[in-house]
């Protein structure tokens, strides 16, 4: 490797393309992300045909597009009105793009046999996206739906969650052997 080069080079990286198919995969997520904050009802334009939707325990996964609607943008629409997308951080690197915020909602109808509430709550993701073909394959999803439930006066470790050693209510437990 001389001075002039990264080493990269010479490993057939090419960091133009690299940046150009970041952007390219970002401007396709930003897109999709537009189009679900507007209330979009068509997210074909933005998701591959063999799309697959990963989410955290609670959310489940689902396979296509009209999985996706049927079982998580219509009941999560039903759950939560007036929603305000407040995407924190996008990050793209090539093919992929993730980003972390949070939606303000306001809890509008059933979620989690919760009834509505009428609250304005907080509800933190973390999405991953696989973009192939200009559009979105996969997507890996991470909702604190204990947060949300916490919220909505449900707290789902019985005040056994680990905040408790953070405010120092409760005593870390340690192992007998570090």
């Amino acid at each position: 490797m001389n001075k002039t080069t990264s080493g990269f080079e010479d490993a057939g990286f090419d960091a133009v393309e690299h940046a150009r198919k970041s952007a390219e995969s970002l401007a396709v997520v930003r897109r999709m992300e537009d189009a679900l904050a507007s209330g979009s009802n068509d997210m074909r334009a933005h998701f591959h045909d063999d799309f697959r939707w990963i989410g955290n325990y609670g959310c489940g996964t689902k396979h296509g597009v009209d999985a996706f609607r049927r079982a998580w943008q219509l009941p999560f629409r039903a759950a939560f009105s007036e929603r305000d997308y407040r995407t924190e951080r996008f990050m793209a690197d090539g093919e992929w793009v993730s980003c972390f915020g949070h939606i303000d909602a306001t809890h509008s109808g059933v979620f989690m046999g919760i009834e509505a509430t009428g609250k304005r709550i907080k509800i933190p993701y973390i999405d991953f996206w696989l973009i192939r073909d200009g559009k979105i394959a996969d997507n890996w999803v991470s909702v604190d739906f204990a947060l949300v439930l916490a919220q909505l006066g449900k707290d789902v470790f019985a005040g056994e969650g680990w905040e408790a050693f953070d405010s120092n209510e409760k005593t870390p437990p340690s192992p007998s052997v570090n």
